[in-house]
């Protein structure tokens, strides 16, 4: 959604990081691109204003006149106000209250209330472990009802019977009470929308809020809508009294305006964000993490929680015995080209680091299709458990044999080997090294972070020819991370072999793997500035 943004405020910002020293015009005149900027982003004209006022005060003043990069300066300072205009700190859905605990979803028809009341009630069961029952109190909208009852049983969530006939205040008494008798934690109330808003819609919200009396109150928008959200926000705040918004279709190409306003214009926080149709697609809206997202710093935390949840502990510590000694056969490189595509594939996992903003044409370009990690796993399905374990029994007809049954070609296995004999040579060698890179492992879900890698090293085994041919390495876990995201070499799984075609021109690899330095002086793999 903020990617047209994200490219025009790149483009400004670099600008500024270009030039040695910054007079006031110089200031001025990037503020004025940015007012632009954000204006065509669809952001509120009292939003604008009183960011871009903020930014040029801080800009002009001593903190950056005497910096030694005034341009990253300035950078900190356009990131701290955005993460100010987001709403400063993270505020998920607030549980402290006797069980249980009642959240009434409101909003218009259409923005994704029943949909969204079954991923918070997913979300609140498998990371949270509460029993959640799930009530729709929408009578007017045909098969409103039958709609959560399918997906709470797809998602294995319980849902409150239906009863014909019954008025909504008369289905909210019944949901309440029977959380009480069954013990549950939470009740989610999904009501009814209406296509505007209307004076019978807000009676009835108002009713169901003097029955229910809702601990939570969270308004459900639709972020494609633009500043018709945030006037929708108003609305149902000064009659109903939200304590929180949820955004969905963010992974649509709106120009992000509402998320950008919503906080700021009504006050309410941002604590969900919809980013696409599937059950598990919901995130935390962390306002640093947006800002960073914006100004294409990249969202490492996100990636890292991404690979955290689709991660199977058991076999990622079975991975990380091996891989000490040594070991990485093809069913480890299958493992892991697996848990590539089950977070978002090479696509999702570049996207969401530092500094790829700056490269995303030549990454469009490169092709960088998921198919490729499946032609690649469908090539070592195809081999026996012997051949698996041992890649050297593969002669030329067993070869054949392989390209028969997973539908490709001698060469692509040939490619295949030869990438997996380079990577198990560089893991042998990483994992030989007292401290090396698997030496953080065993404290990875413990608090403990990844240890330092140094790039150095990185780069000699490049030269040295024992990485995969592909634009900096990004071997294993993402060496180079930066020390504390507890990025895991063992559930971020290693470039596709053969490594990524169209991106052999990167002298120095991607940014921060001994490359150039991404947005505001973060280095990935570095110190921050």
């Amino acid at each position: 959604m903020f990617e047209s943004l994200s490219e025009r405020l790149g483009g400004i910002l670099d600008k500024l990081t270009r030039r040695g020293a910054l007079t006031a015009e110089d200031v001025n005149e990037a503020m004025r691109e940015v007012r632009r900027a954000l204006i065509e982003a669809d952001v509120a004209l009292e939003v604008v204003r009183s960011f871009t006022d903020k930014v040029r005060t801080r800009a002009v003043g001593a903190e950056v006149i005497r910096s030694v990069s005034p341009g990253q300066q300035v950078i900190k300072i356009v990131h701290d106000q955005l993460v100010e205009m987001l709403g400063s700190t993270a505020q998920p859905i607030d549980l402290a209250a006797v069980a249980p605990v009642p959240i009434m979803m409101v909003g218009l028809q259409g923005s994704g209330k029943t949909t969204t009341s079954a991923k918070i009630a997913r979300r609140l069961t498998q990371r949270q472990k509460r029993k959640v029952l799930l009530a729709s109190l929408d009578t007017r909208r045909p098969a409103a009802q039958e709609q959560l009852r399918v997906l709470g049983e797809q998602n294995g969530i319980d849902t409150l019977p239906i009863v014909a006939g019954q008025t909504p205040t008369q289905i909210a008494e019944r949901a309440m009470t029977a959380g009480r008798l069954g013990g549950y934690d939470v009740v989610i109330l999904d009501t009814a929308g209406r296509i505007h808003i209307d004076e019978p819609l807000m009676m009835e919200m108002a009713e169901i809020k003097r029955v229910a009396n809702p601990h939570e109150i969270l308004l459900v928008a639709d972020s494609l809508t633009g500043q018709d959200a945030v006037n929708l926000a108003k609305s149902f705040d000064e009659r109903v009294g939200i304590t929180g918004i949820v955004l969905t279709r963010m992974d649509g190409d709106g120009r992000g305006g509402a998320a950008l306003s919503m906080r700021a214009v009504t006050g309410k926080p941002i604590k969900l964000i919809g980013t696409g149709e599937k059950s598990d697609a919901l995130d935390d809206f962390d306002p640093g993490r947006i800002a960073g997202r914006i100004l294409g710093m990249g969202d490492i935390v996100a990636l890292v929680e991404k690979a955290a949840e689709e991660m199977d502990l058991k076999k990622a510590s079975e991975a990380a015995k091996k891989l000490q000694k040594g070991l990485f056969d093809l069913d480890d490189l299958r493992e892991q080209l697996g848990q590539m595509i089950k977070i978002g594939g090479m696509k999702g996992m570049l996207g969401m680091m530092p500094g790829m903003a700056k490269i995303k044409n030549q990454l469009e370009g490169a092709n960088l299709d998921d198919k490729v990690l499946k032609r690649q796993i469908a090539i070592i399905n195809s081999m026996t458990k012997a051949e698996r374990k041992k890649p050297d029994l593969l002669n030329a007809s067993r070869k054949r044999r392989i390209a028969a049954g997973s539908g490709t070609k001698v060469e692509e296995i040939n490619r295949l080997l030869k990438s997996h004999r380079q990577m198990a040579d560089m893991m042998k060698m990483m994992g030989k090294k007292k401290g090396g890179l698997f030496g953080g492992l065993g404290s990875l879900f413990g608090g403990g972070g990844m240890p330092d890698i140094d790039p150095a090293a990185i780069e000699e085994l490049q030269r040295q020819g024992k990485l995969p041919p592909m634009p900096g390495g990004l071997p294993g876990g993402l060496p180079g991370a930066p020390s504390g995201t507890g990025a895991p070499p063992v559930g971020l799984p290693p470039m596709p072999p053969g490594g990524m075609p169209g991106l052999g021109g990167f002298r120095g690899g991607l940014p921060g793997l001994g490359g150039p330095k991404g947005p505001g002086g973060f280095p990935f793999g570095g110190k921050k500035k």
